[in-house]
C-alpha cells in the first residue's frame, strides 16, 4: 500500500512540474494587424469611450461602455484623475477592472496600449474552454469578448531620481468575455513578462518607497437608498510583492501566469469568484501549496469530468482533491448517502474485543514513568479507506478505541433530484457571514472572507472568540464526591497567537487542586482556535458550533477513569460560542497549595467525515510542601462528533498535529475560580517551526499585533496586522466599528441595530421576529397562539395584534362578559373622570371645564382638546399629559404616536455636555433646549478673541440626543478607543480577567495613560495618544520604566516661538504643561499657557507655520483623544494649509461648503453621495516663475475660453470638434481664483471673476493686453457673470452676499437687481434679444431655476422640481430653450422660458459645472474629468472631450465667436 501511494505521488508530481507557463507566444492576438486601436501615448492617459455591442455584466450591474487607461486598469465610465487614484488601494470609488494597478507610462515609446472588442469564434472558443475548465458547472458560452493588451510598457520615473531610465518593461493582458448573464475575466502574464512589480507614488518627498501593483476588481460606488451612496464589493490579488510575482509564478486556470474570475452575472451576485484549478500549479508540497496572498477567501478544487483525477494519499471518497489546495469551510445540512458496509482491516478487533489493558500496553513493573501509557497507531494505517458515517462511539456512549470495529453505515435514504436540498429552499441554515453554494447532491455553506469556520458558523478572521458555559458532573476526589452544579465556565481565546484562556468559577476547594492537571478541559478551545500555519484549519474551520466532544481519561498510577462530555450549541446573540461542560469520574488527589507542572506536548488528530479523533499521552508534576514532587500521566482518547458537509470538496487534510508550547493550570482559593492558560498551533503532522529568528512572528506568535487584528505573514520576518472584520485600526491597535452608529449594518425595517463587539446584532421590534437571512423582520402572527379571549376574535396587524368581543359580548377582548341586564362592565379611570365633571350623578357641568375624552373601551384618547381653549396635548394611558407636547390654539396638534423627549432629559444632557466643553475651551456655552432638540450657541469671551470657539463648534452637531433616551437613562460620555480597549480584553460582558493578557490603563478622561505595564511581563513602555508603543522606550522587568512625559531626543537646534491668541483655541485642548513626543517634520518639545499667550518651544527644520485650519484640526484631534471616531469632524485643509473648500463630517457624505476662513457658506449643506460644488476662496501656492500676466491671443476662429483658477485656458473649435493641438493659456493670472467667464463679441474682451481677489475684471484679446478691474467693492463670491452685448450692461450674482447685481461693461451705474429669497446663486445667462435674464440657486434644501426681464421685473420660478445641483446653465437660442446641467440629477435638460416643453437631453452626466452651447452642441466642464466634453443635441451622444496638461478643476466656460 505504501509503495502505491508513493507511486501515485510521484506521477502527480510529474504531471504538476510539466505544466509551462504561459509564453508570449500563448496570449490572444493583438496589436493593429488584429483590429487592435491604440492608446496615445502618455503618463495617464485614457480611451474614448468604447461602445459594447451588447451590454456585459459587471458584479450585479449591465454596462455598455467600456474606458481602457495608461495605468494597468479597465473601467465602465470615464476615469478621474490619476492622482485620485493610482497610488490608492481598493477599493476605488468608480468601478475596476485591474490587471495590474500601478503608475505605468508609455510616453516615448515606452511601449503599447492595444484593445479591441471582438466576435471571433476562435477567441471565444478558448475562452469558453478555459472558464469551462476552471467553473466545470458553469456551461459558459461566450458571445462576445474585450481584448486589451499592455505591450513593453514602463513604469514613470522621475530624472531626479535615477542617472537613466531602468528599462525594465512589462507585457500582461485581460481579457474580458460575456454572454447574456454571465461575464468572466482572464488576466495573463507571460513568463518573462513582468519585471518590474510595483511604480513609486509622484509625490514621495524624495522618500524610496514603491507600491506593489493591485490586482482585482472594484465595483465603485453604489446607490444607498435614494440619495446616498456607499463602498460597492471589491476583491484583491495581490497585496505584497511576492504576490505580484506570484502573478507569473502561479495561477488558478492549471498554467502559472493564467488568472481566471467569475466577475458578473444578471441575477445575483456578491464577489468575485476565482477559478479552482489550482491543483495543475507547479509547486506542491505534501500537505498543500502556498496559496496567493489574497483579501478573497480560497475556493474549492472543482474536478473536471473531461480529465482523468490522479491518485493521491486521500481516498475515494474525498472527491478527487488534492491534499492541502486551499478551500473554504462549508457545513452540510441534508441527509447523508449510505456508504457500502465497513470491514475492518485485519487484526482490528470487532465489537467487545476491546481490552483496556491490551489498548495500553502498560508494563507490569512499578516504576511510574515506565508504566506510562503509549500512543496508539495512526487511524490511517488501520482505516486506509475513508469512512462515510456517523462518529466511533459504541452504544453505551464511551469513546471507541481506533482498534474496535465499528459499523459506520448510516443507513439514511438515497439522494434524488426529488428530495436534493438546495439553497433556495435552505439558505437561512448557513451563517449570515457566509454563502451557500448547491452541488449534485445538496448543499454546503461558505464562509465569506475576512471569517473563517464551516459555513453554518462564521467569525471574523483574527478577533479574539469568548465561549461560555456551564459545569456540571460529580467526581470522586481521594474518595470523597464532589458535585459541580452548573458553574460557570468563559473562555477567552486570542486567534491571533493561539493563547486560549479558560476559567471556572465556584469551584470547590477538594476538586479545584484535582482538577489543575486536567488541562483538556480548556484544551478543547485550544483546538477551536489553534493558531493556523499555512495548509492546515483549527477546529472551528472544521466543526464550527455545533458539536460533541467525547474525551476519556485514565491516570497511572492509580488507574482513575474520567469522562468529559463538551456540547457546542450554537452562538450566542453576541457571537460567544456556548459549550457545556460534563465531567464524571474520579480524579488524583492534589494536595492544597500544590502546584502543577506540565511540559509541552503534541497531539496527532484524525479527520473523517463527521468525527476527529485523536489519542495521546501526557505527564505532569505535582509538587508540594508536604509530598514533594510526584510524576503522574494519564492518555487521553477523544473524538469530535460534528455535522459534516460531503457534497463539496472536503477542506480539512486527514491529519494534523497540534503542537501547546505553554501549559499553566491554577486554582485560586480565595476566589474559587480554576484557570488554564493554554497556547497552541495546528499544522501538518512533523511540520516544525525553524529557530526563533528564521521563523516568521506570525506563526511564532511573537508579532505585536493588537488581539483583535489578525497576523499576514509576509516575506521572511515581515508581516502586516490587519484588525478584523468588524474593527478599525492599524492592525496594532483595534477598536471596534460601531456598525450601527456608522450605518454600515443590514438590519431591515421594524428592526433595532445593537452593536456587538467585532459585530452587531438586528433587534426586531415588538411582534415582529428575525427572518431567515437574520437581518429583516418579519410579522409575527400572535393569533396562531390564540391570545384573545373564548369569545373574541383575533385580528393580526403588522406588528400586533387586535382582540374583539364577539356580539353579544363587550370588553377589551381578553376579556368578554356576555351583554345582559345582570352584567355591565364596571367604569374606567377615564369615564368616571369624564363623568365626574359632566355631573352625571346630579351636579351641573361647570362652564369652561375640560371634559377628557375617552374611547369605546373607556380609555383615554392619546390626543385630548380643551372644547373652550382649543389648546390641545397628549396623554399617556393614566391620563397625564406628556411634557412638550401642548400645542395652542390654531395650530396643528402633536402626532401622539411618536415618542416626546423629557426636557429634564434634555437639559441635563445639554449641561452635561456643556461641562465636558468648557473644561477644554474658553468659550462660554449657553444650551437651547426644546422638547426635540438639544443644541448649542457658543459667545466667546468678550476679551477673547472669535475664533477660539470654534474648536468645539461641531460637537454640537448633529445634536447627541438619541430618540429612546427616557428620564431614567442618565447620559454617559461614550467610550473612548483605550476603554474599548481594555474593556474587550477585560471582557465586559461576563467572565473573569484572562490571564496573561496585557489591559490597557487609561484615564479618568479615558485616554491612554503615557506609561502602560503588562501586568504579567512586568515590561513597560511609552504610548503615545493612540495607544501605540513610542519607539525605544520599553523597559525589561526589574528595571526603573521611563519617564514618558520627557520628549524624545530632537537633534536640531530650537527655537521658541509665541503664536498669541489664535494659538488659545489649541493650548484649551491640553493642560497646562504638555510634552509631545517628536515627529519628522516639527518637533514641539513642550508650551506654557499664560492667560493671552501660548509659549511653544519648537524644532522647526524649514517648514512655513501651521494655518488655522491646521491649529484647529491638530487641537480636535487632542481633543477627541488622539483618534477621532469617524462620525467626528475633523476640519480638511488642503497641502498650503488652507481650508478645502469643501468639509464634511467624518467619513460621512453630510457635507458643506465654507469659505477660507473655515465659516461654512449657507444653504451648502448636503447628506447625499454627491458634494456639494464648492469653489475655492484662497489661491494655490504660486510657483516661480511666474507667466507675464499679459494676453496671448488664441488662433484665429471660433475658441472656447475656461476658467481654470489661475488662468483663462482658450481651446480653437474646427466646426465642433476641440482642436487639442492648438489649446492655449490666454491670459495667466497667479495668485487669482477666476471662476465666472463671459466674452463680449463686440468688443473682442473677455469678462470674469475672482473669488480670492473679490474682484470682475475684463481684458482685450490682443496680443499684450493686459488686466483691467472693473469693481472690486462689496464682492465676495461672485461666481457666475453674463454679458448683454444689445445693451452694453454686465450681470453676476453673488452667493455670499445673496444678491444680483447690474453694472455698465466699464463697472459704472452698478445697481442691485435681486437681494431676497437667495441662497446659493451660481450661473446666469442672459438672452440679449428678448432681453431675459435667467439663474439658478443651488441651496441644497430647495434647489431652483428662475427668469425676469434684464430691468429686474416679472421674476418667477421657472424649475423647481426634479433638480439637485444645477451648476451649468446655458441658452439655445436655436429652439429659444434654457438647457441646464445637473451635478445632482446627472441630467442635462431644456426648457422652454415659459416653463414648458421640458425634457432630458441625456441623463449620465459626471459632475458637470458650467456649460456653454454653440452649432447644436453642448460643451460643459466636467469636474469629474477635470476637462471639458461635448455632446450633441441631437443625437444626445458625446462627441469629444479634451482634457488639459494642467490637471485640476475647471470653472465656467464660454464660447469667443469671430462673427457677432
Amino acid at each position: 500500500m505504501l509503495i502505491a501511494r508513493a507511486l501515485a505521488w510521484l506521477l502527480l508530481l510529474l504531471r504538476l512540474c510539466s505544466v509551462a507557463a504561459v509564453r508570449r507566444g500563448d496570449v490572444f492576438p493583438y496589436g493593429t494587424l488584429h483590429g487592435d486601436a491604440a492608446l496615445q501615448e502618455g503618463d495617464d492617459e485614457t480611451s474614448k469611450v468604447l461602445v459594447l455591442t451588447k451590454p456585459m455584466y459587471f458584479y450585479e450591474a449591465s454596462f455598455r461602455n467600456l474606458y481602457v487607461a495608461t495605468n494597468g486598469i479597465i473601467s465602465t465610465q470615464d476615469l478621474p484623475m490619476e492622482k485620485q487614484y493610482v497610488d490608492d488601494g481598493f477599493p476605488t470609488d468608480f468601478p475596476v477592472i485591474a490587471p495590474f494597478l500601478a503608475d505605468l507610462d508609455t510616453s516615448g515609446g515606452q511601449g503599447e496600449i492595444y484593445y479591441r472588442q471582438t466576435e471571433s469564434p476562435g477567441i471565444l472558443n478558448r475562452v469558453a474552454s478555459e472558464v469551462n475548465q476552471g467553473f466545470p458547472d458553469a456551461r459558459f458560452n461566450p458571445t462576445h469578448a474585450f481584448i486589451a493588451t499592455w505591450d513593453n510598457v514602463g513604469a514613470y520615473e522621475e530624472a531626479s531620481r535615477h542617472a537613466g531610465p531602468s528599462g525594465k518593461r512589462n507585457t500582461f493582458q485581460a481579457v474580458l468575455a460575456y454572454d447574456e448573464t454571465d461575464t468572466y475575466a482572464l488576466f495573463l502574464y507571460p513568463e518573462d513578462g513582468l519585471n518590474f512589480f510595483g511604480t513609486r507614488p509622484k509625490e514621495s518627498y524624495n522618500v524610496e518607497i514603491e507600491l506593489p501593483a493591485r490586482v482585482g476588481f472594484s465595483r465603485g460606488e453604489v446607490s444607498f437608498f435614494i440619495f446616498s451612496r456607499q463602498e460597492g464589493p471589491h476583491y484583491s490579488v495581490t497585496s505584497n510583492e511576492q504576490s505580484v510575482k506570484n502573478l507569473y509564478q502561479k495561477g488558478n486556470a492549471g498554467v502559472p501566469g493564467v488568472w481566471l474570475f467569475h466577475i458578473g452575472n444578471s441575477f445575483s451576485f456578491d464577489n468575485v469568484i476565482p477559478a479552482a484549478a489550482g491543483s495543475l500549479l507547479p509547486t506542491v508540497h505534501l500537505f498543500g501549496h502556498e496559496a496567493p496572498n489574497t483579501t478573497t477567501p480560497d475556493y474549492p478544487d472543482y474536478p473536471d469530468p473531461d480529465y482523468p483525477e490522479f491518485p493521491t494519499a486521500a481516498s475515494p471518497e474525498t472527491h478527487g482533491q488534492h491534499p492541502g489546495l486551499p478551500q473554504v469551510q462549508s457545513y452540510e445540512d441534508v441527509p447523508r448517502t449510505p456508504g457500502p458496509p465497513h470491514h475492518p482491516p485485519e487484526g482490528v478487533a470487532g465489537p467487545g474485543e476491546h481490552s483496556l489493558s491490551e489498548t495500553r500496553r502498560l508494563r507490569p513493573d512499578g516504576d511510574v514513568r515506565g508504566q506510562s501509557p503509549e500512543p496508539e497507531p495512526a487511524i490511517l494505517e488501520a482505516y486506509p479507506h475513508r469512512v462515510e458515517s456517523s462518529p466511533p462511539h459504541a452504544p453505551d456512549g464511551h469513546v471507541v478505541s481506533v482498534e474496535e470495529e465499528v459499523d459506520f453505515d448510516s443507513g439514511v435514504i438515497q439522494y434524488s433530484t426529488d428530495n436534493r436540498e438546495t439553497c433556495q429552499r435552505f439558505r437561512q441554515q448557513c451563517s449570515h457571514n457566509a454563502d451557500c453554494a448547491d452541488y449534485s447532491t445538496g448543499f454546503c455553506c461558505h464562509c465569506r472572507a475576512g471569517f473563517f469556520g464551516n459555513g453554518r458558523h462564521c467569525l471574523p478572521n483574527g478577533a479574539p472568540q469568548r465561549v461560555n458555559g456551564k459545569v456540571s458532573g460529580t467526581m470522586m476526589v481521594g474518595g470523597t464526591p464532589v458535585e459541580l452544579n452548573a458553574v460557570d465556565l468563559h473562555a477567552y481565546i486570542v486567534v491571533g497567537d493561539g493563547r486560549a484562556y479558560t476559567a471556572i468559577s465556584e469551584v470547590p476547594e477538594p476538586v479545584g487542586w484535582a482538577l489543575m492537571p486536567v488541562a483538556p478541559i480548556g484544551g478543547l478551545f485550544g483546538w477551536l482556535f489553534a493558531l493556523q500555519l499555512p495548509n492546515s484549519h483549527n477546529g472551528f474551520a472544521v466543526a464550527g458550533a455545533d458539536f460533541t466532544r467525547h474525551a476519556d481519561i485514565i491516570f497511572h498510577p492509580g488507574n482513575q477513569r474520567l469522562s468529559i462530555v463538551q456540547t457546542a450549541k450554537g452562538m450566542s446573540p453576541e457571537n460567544y460560542l456556548s459549550v457545556d461542560t460534563h465531567i464524571q469520574g474520579s480524579v488524583p488527589f492534589v494536595p492544597p497549595d500544590a502546584t502543577v507542572e506540565m511540559e509541552p506536548f503534541k497531539e496527532v488528530y484524525q479527520y473523517y467525515p463527521s468525527v476527529v479523533t485523536s489519542t495521546s499521552v501526557h505527564e505532569f508534576r505535582v509538587v508540594s510542601a508536604e509530598s514533594g514532587a510526584q510524576s503522574i500521566s494519564y492518555q487521553l482518547r477523544q473524538n469530535i462528533t460534528y455535522r459534516d458537509c460531503r457534497h463539496a470538496p472536503r477542506a480539512a487534510p486527514e491529519t494534523q498535529q497540534l503542537t501547546v508550547e505553554r501549559v499553566l493550570a491554577m486554582y485560586v482559593r480565595e476566589e474559587r475560580i480554576l484557570r488554564y492558560a493554554i497556547t497552541n498551533r495546528i499544522g501538518p503532522v512533523g511540520a516544525e517551526l525553524p529557530g526563533p529568528e528564521l521563523v516568521n512572528p506570525c506563526y511564532s506568535g511573537s508579532h505585536e499585533c493588537d488581539t483583535t487584528a489578525q497576523c499576514l505573514p509576509g516575506e521572511g520576518q515581515a508581516y502586516q496586522c490587519q484588525c478584523a472584520t468588524g474593527y478599525g485600526g492599524d492592525g496594532r491597535n483595534c477598536y471596534d466599528v460601531d456598525e450601527c452608529a456608522e450605518g454600515l449594518s443590514s438590519c431591515g425595517s421594524h428592526s433595532e441595530c445593537e452593536n456587538l463587539q467585532g459585530s452587531y446584532r438586528c433587534r426586531c421590534e415588538a411582534g415582529y421576529e428575525l427572518g431567515s437571512d437574520g437581518h429583516s423582520c418579519v410579522d409575527v402572527d400572535e393569533c396562531l397562539s390564540h391570545p384573545c379571549h373564548g369569545h373574541a376574535t383575533c385580528a393580526n396587524t403588522r406588528g400586533s395584534f387586535e382582540c374583539h368581543c364577539q356580539p353579544g359580548y363587550y370588553g377589551n377582548g381578553f376579556q368578554c362578559h356576555p351583554r345582559n341586564g345582570n352584567h355591565e362592565r364596571p367604569k374606567t379611570q377615564c369615564e368616571h373622570h369624564r363623568d365626574n365633571l359632566q355631573g352625571s350623578h346630579g351636579g351641573h357641568t361647570p362652564v369652561g371645564a375640560f371634559i377628557p375624552q375617552c374611547d369605546e373601551e373607556g380609555q383615554y384618547r392619546p390626543l385630548q382638546c380643551h372644547g373652550s381653549s382649543g389648546h390641545c396635548w397628549c396623554v399617556d394611558s393614566r391620563g397625564q399629559e406628556r411634557p412638550g407636547t401642548r400645542t395652542p390654539p390654531g395650530t396643528p396638534p402633536k402626532n401622539c404616536d411618536e415618542p416626546v423627549w423629557q426636557r429634564a432629559d434634555i437639559t441635563s444632557r445639554c449641561h452635561q455636555e456643556k461641562h465636558i466643553l468648557t473644561s477644554r475651551v474658553n468659550c462660554d456655552l449657553v444650551c437651547l433646549t426644546d422638547e426635540n432638540l438639544m443644541s448649542f450657541l457658543l459667545t466667546p469671551h468678550p476679551d477673547r478673541h472669535k475664533t477660539l470657539c470654534l474648536s468645539v463648534f461641531t460637537d454640537c452637531f448633529p445634536p447627541f440626543f438619541p430618540p429612546s433616551l427616557s428620564s431614567t437613562d442618565h447620559p454617559v460620555r461614550p467610550k473612548t478607543q483605550c476603554e474599548h480597549h481594555r474593556d474587550s480584553l477585560q471582557g465586559s460582558h461576563g467572565g473573569p480577567h484572562p490571564v496573561g493578557a496585557f489591559v490597557p490603563q487609561c484615564d479618568e478622561e479615558g485616554q491612554y495613560r503615557p506609561l502602560q505595564c503588562h501586568g504579567s511581563t512586568g515590561h513597560c513602555w511609552c504610548v503615545d495618544s493612540r495607544g501605540q508603543e513610542r519607539a525605544g522606550t520599553r523597559t525589561p522587568p526589574g528595571t526603573p520604566p521611563r519617564n514618558c512625559n520627557e520628549p524624545g531626543e530632537c537633534t536640531f537646534p530650537f527655537q521658541t516661538r509665541a503664536l498669541g491668541l489664535e494659538g488659545v483655541a489649541l493650548a484649551a485642548a491640553f493642560p497646562k504643561w504638555k510634552y509631545l513626543r517628536c515627529s519628522e517634520n516639527e518637533k514641539v518639545v513642550k508650551f506654557q499657557i499664560t492667560p493671552l499667550l501660548l509659549h511653544l518651544a519648537v524644532v522647526t527644520p524649514t517648514r512655513r507655520p501651521e494655518s488655522v485650519c491646521e491649529r484647529w484640526r491638530a487641537s480636535l484631534i487632542e481633543h477627541y483623544g488622539g483618534q477621532p471616531d469617524p462620525r467626528q469632524y475633523l476640519p480638511q485643509c488642503d497641502t498650503t494649509g488652507h481650508f478645502n473648500p469643501v468639509q464634511c463630517y467624518g467619513d460621512s457624505s453630510y457635507c458643506w461648503c465654507v469659505d477660507k476662513d473655515g465659516r461654512e457658506i449657507p444653504g451648502t449643506r448636503s447628506h447625499d453621495a454627491v458634494k456639494p460644488a464648492c469653489l475655492p476662496t484662497a489661491a494655490p501656492h504660486t510657483v516661480r516663475p511666474l507667466p507675464r500676466p499679459d494676453v496671448t491671443p488664441p488662433p484665429s476662429g471660433t475658441v472656447l475660453l475656461y476658467a481654470q483658477g489661475q488662468q483663462i485656458g482658450a481651446l480653437p473649435l474646427n466646426g465642433t470638434r476641440m482642436d487639442k493641438e492648438r489649446s492655449s493659456v490666454l491670459l495667466a493670472l497667479h495668485g487669482s481664483v477666476v471662476v465666472g467667464i463671459d466674452y463680449d463679441c463686440r468688443e473682442n474682451r473677455v469678462y470674469w471673476t475672482d473669488l480670492s481677489g473679490r474682484t470682475i475684471s475684463r481684458a482685450s484679446l490682443e496680443k499684450g493686453a493686459e488686466a483691467e478691474v472693473l469693481i472690486n467693492t462689496d464682492l465676495n463670491s461672485v461666481e457666475g457673470i453674463a454679458v448683454d452685448e444689445a445693451r452694453r450692461r454686465m450681470f453676476w450674482v453673488d452667493s455670499t452676499l445673496d444678491k444680483i447685481e447690474t453694472a455698465n461693461l466699464d463697472g459704472s451705474n452698478r445697481q442691485v437687481l435681486f437681494n431676497t429669497d437667495l441662497v446659493n446663486p451660481r450661473p446666469i445667462v442672459v438672452d440679449s434679444s428678448s432681453g431675459m435674464l435667467f439663474w439658478t440657486d443651488w441651496n441644497r434644501e430647495s434647489p431652483k431655476i428662475e427668469r425676469s426681464t434684464v430691468e429686474g421685473h416679472n421674476r418667477r420660478v421657472l424649475v423647481r422640481e426634479g433638480i439637485g445641483l444645477p451648476n451649468a446653465l446655458t441658452y439655445d437660442p436655436t429652439t429659444h430653450q434654457l438647457c441646464w446641467a445637473d451635478a445632482g440629477t446627472k441630467r442635462l435638460e431644456c426648457i422652454s422660458p415659459d416653463g414648458t416643453g421640458r425634457r432630458v437631453i441625456h441623463s449620465n452626466l459626471n459632475y458637470p459645472f458650467s456649460m456653454v452651447f454653440y452649432a447644436n452642441h453642448f460643451y460643459y466642464t466636467d469636474w469629474r474629468r477635470d476637462g471639458i466634453i461635448s455632446l450633441s443635441r441631437s443625437t444626445s451622444q458625446f462627441t469629444d472631450e479634451y482634457l488639459p496638461d494642467q490637471r485640476s478643476h475647471l470653472y465656467g466656460i464660454t464660447v469667443a465667436s469671430p462673427v457677432c
